[in-house]
């Protein structure tokens, strides 16, 4: 009786002990004070869930602070979750203190959800409250991926003393102009909606009506309640291929009985409505000055703007440590998937070779350099290059001191054809030089029957799109997939940076999207992609306004940079696709000139894409070393 009575006590006031009996959680615990279920409060009263746990025998430790809108519970649906006592050990063994904490409105926590947020100083309250404790050193280091990445960089603009170091992954690259991004936190890309929030908010989002916790419960009942209460919702099994099909999109929730919540005020916004700006992501006006490794990922949603984003803090951070401290590693894999790389990477159908790395020692070094007080032994991160990239078709690891690498050249590949690029055996190709004359290439765009996506860079899409490289061929028999593909290159190739694109278009309607994806031809035949953009015309000016088409009239658009490395192989070619639609990566242009989302109908588009010296459509690779491709 003596016994149960202690173990009772012990889970409900102290460490929890007697109730997680998992593998993971005993071995973290003989190393690890474990605290869970923190209230900790913010400014307006508002208490954030957080789980602490630091070494055992260590009166002062630096903090890694994650924090997320992700569940952390220690139990779901009654059974243990290991994955992030697996992350505290490797932390608390590394002599780190590891903090876990919900964003606002998200499981325990307490408030309201956003998407984007509310309110920034969340951040600056959690690292005030952690690194004043009488077991922290005073340190404080960010990491996470993702929606647990994001938040990172507008906190650091609050310039908090105790906030030393970031590792964000996969992030997004904010709200606002960001190089030649127009960023709404990767809800859009070029004027075009990125589909993976539906699903994604499908699944996330908190309904409302749903039930909460009561605000002010103490510790006490939280530390029961985990144990069969975890707040996750749990949604009937749904097709995100059928629900994202659901016409018009402002009633995908409401239409598949999904929760409500923010998702039917944010499809509504325009990319330059000033909501966006409301929420507590980094806008480029903000001061930045936090040394910072960024990891991104070839086929990840927001490659190009993570990339954008890395160069816009390089050049603006406010002192000469923290621009002379920022660090990008480019990996060849999903998004957030660095870890599964394994000695044959493959990365949707296409292999790109042992993409493997020893990433702990890479962001525990950075971690050790800034947050802990000792001299450190020097580390990997001593020597550490400006940018690591991985090349694929070489399948290696690449080093540069900038990026895009200096040694890059913009060679342009014109368009070119006699009218018929239509599909995988039209005429299209691509040249040295623009065409003399103008025989445009005409291809039917219907919203109806719109171009699936086939692999790409994207996530959160359930069955809707499988992500990574695919070998494109059946795709290229459409006849509203126009393809053009260069010679053979005489010699090896590599491409590497950002590439540029400009289509001249004409059109019998008010408004449609221009598509385009880069393409690496094998000598077989085999077609994998390397990156994809798109266009919403309307918004070639600018996205402060819309401009629409005049029937029959010629007009010069400039599409979203792309970003790849490749080494193109002697024999190899470099193909590129163009279309009015890669759906439900991006929602679908109906046409109309209308809104959009709140529209069911679409008007078909007789679209022709035009290339001669006039109109020169044109691809700008960045080649590192020989152009040679006649």
């Amino acid at each position: 009786m003596y016994r149960t009575i202690t173990l009772l006590f012990l889970c409900l006031y102290g460490t929890c002990v007697c109730a997680q009996s998992s593998d993971a959680y005993l071995r973290l615990e003989k190393i690890a004070e474990i605290e869970q279920k923190i209230m900790v409060p913010m400014r307006d009263g508002k208490r954030l869930a957080t789980d602490v746990y630091r070494p055992k025998g260590v009166d002062q430790a630096p903090i890694i602070f994650v924090r997320t809108p992700y569940q952390f519970n220690g139990w779901v649906d009654g059974e243990e979750q290991e994955r992030n006592y697996e992350r505290a050990y490797e932390a608390v063994s590394r002599g780190y203190a590891y903090v876990v904490q919900n964003e606002r409105g998200r499981y325990y926590s307490e408030g309201d959800w956003d998407i984007l947020g509310v309110p920034l100083t969340d951040g600056y309250d959690a690292i005030e409250w952690m690194s004043t404790q009488p077991w922290s050193n005073g340190n404080v280091g960010l990491y996470g991926c993702s929606s647990t990445a994001e938040w990172q960089m507008a906190v650091a603009s609050l310039d908090h003393p105790a906030l030393k170091a970031m590792v964000p992954m996969g992030y997004g690259a904010g709200v606002g102009r960001v190089g030649e991004f127009m960023e709404q936190g990767n809800w859009y890309r070029g004027g075009a909606q990125q589909m993976l929030f539906t699903s994604w908010l499908y699944h996330v989002q908190h309904d409302p009506m749903a039930p909460r916790l009561p605000e002010g419960l103490p510790r006490e009942d939280l530390l029961r309640l985990q144990r069969f209460y975890d707040l996750e919702p749990e949604y009937p099994e749904i097709s995100s291929k059928k629900m994202l099909s659901t016409l018009p999109v402002d009633e995908i929730m409401s239409a598949n009985h999904g929760p409500k919540g923010i998702y039917e005020d944010m499809i509504a916004r325009k990319p330059n409505d000033p909501a966006w700006y409301e929420g507590g992501l980094y806008h480029d006006d903000m001061p930045f000055d936090v040394p910072t490794f960024w990891f991104t990922s070839w086929y990840d949603v927001s490659i190009s703007p993570n990339l954008a984003l890395f160069n816009h803090v390089r050049e603006n951070a406010e002192s000469a440590e923290a621009r002379e401290n920022q660090f990008l590693w480019i990996a060849p894999t999903l998004h957030c998937a660095y870890t599964r790389a394994t000695e044959n990477t493959i990365v949707g159908e296409r292999s790109v070779g042992d993409a493997r790395y020893d990433y702990d020692a890479l962001i525990y070094g950075f971690f050790d350099k800034w947050l802990k007080d000792d001299t450190t032994p020097a580390s990997i991160v001593d020597t550490l290059a400006r940018v690591t990239y991985y090349t694929m078709g070489s399948n290696e690891w690449n080093t540069t001191t900038a990026w895009p690498p200096p040694a890059a050249e913009l060679v342009p590949f014109y368009l070119d054809s006699d009218g018929g690029a239509n599909t995988l055996y039209g005429n299209g190709r691509l040249t040295a030089q623009a065409p003399a004359k103008d025989k445009p290439d005409h291809y039917v765009y219907d919203p109806m029957n719109p171009v699936t996506s086939y692999g790409g860079n994207v996530c959160c899409t359930g069955d809707a799109v499988d992500g990574g490289s695919m070998d494109q061929r059946p795709m290229e028999t459409r006849n509203d997939i126009l393809v053009y593909t260069s010679e053979p290159f005489t010699e090896d190739t590599e491409v590497t940076g950002f590439v540029e694109s400009t289509l001249y278009l004409s059109s019998d309607v008010k408004d449609t999207d221009l598509t385009l994806k880069l393409i690496v031809v094998e000598e077989d035949g085999s077609a994998y992609n390397l990156d994809e953009t798109i266009q919403r015309v309307r918004y070639r000016e600018g996205y402060d306004k819309e401009v629409f088409m005049e029937k029959g009239k010629v007009y010069k658009v400039d599409l979203t940079p792309l970003s790849t490395s490749n080494l193109f192989k002697k024999g190899q070619r470099v193909r590129i696709e163009v279309s009015s639609s890669n759906f439900p990566r991006f929602d679908r242009n109906l046409n109309t000139g209308g809104n959009n989302y709140d529209e069911k109908e679409g008007v078909v588009a007789r679209n022709a894409i035009h290339h001669s010296r006039e109109y020169p459509s044109v691809v700008r690779l960045p080649v590192v070393g020989s152009p040679s491709r006649r």
